[in-house]
């Protein structure tokens, strides 16, 4: 079962990420991650929870090189896709521009 504060610290998450959505820029899937962190555009990577580990550590070793922010996601990828207001499973999202959500406050 899942605790109290987990519950609405995810739903804060998943509000943000849709003020996200609706009026910044972002990216969704590990080819365009990976791609914008080599660039140095993104911000923020938002890594679901059943990533693969290769890919995870992949991610990270990339997003400390390019001094971006990663937030490992508490739900599995079908909850991130939803959460973003797509009908197919993510793994990875990464966020170039914030526009007038204050998600990157959060992390």
């Amino acid at each position: 079962m899942v605790s109290k504060k987990t519950k609405k610290s995810m739903e804060n998450i998943n509000s943000r990420l849709q003020l996200v959505i609706k009026s910044g820029k972002y990216s969704m899937g590990q080819k365009t991650a990976l791609r914008s962190l080599r660039m140095s555009k993104a911000k923020l990577v938002i890594i679901s929870n059943n990533c693969p580990a290769l890919t995870k550590s992949m991610l990270e070793y990339y997003a400390m090189l390019s001094k971006a922010s990663v937030l490992h996601y508490n739900g599995n990828n079908i909850d991130l896709g939803t959460a973003c207001g797509k009908t197919f499973r993510t793994h990875v999202m990464t966020i170039t521009e914030v526009g007038d959500s204050d998600i990157l406050a959060r992390v």
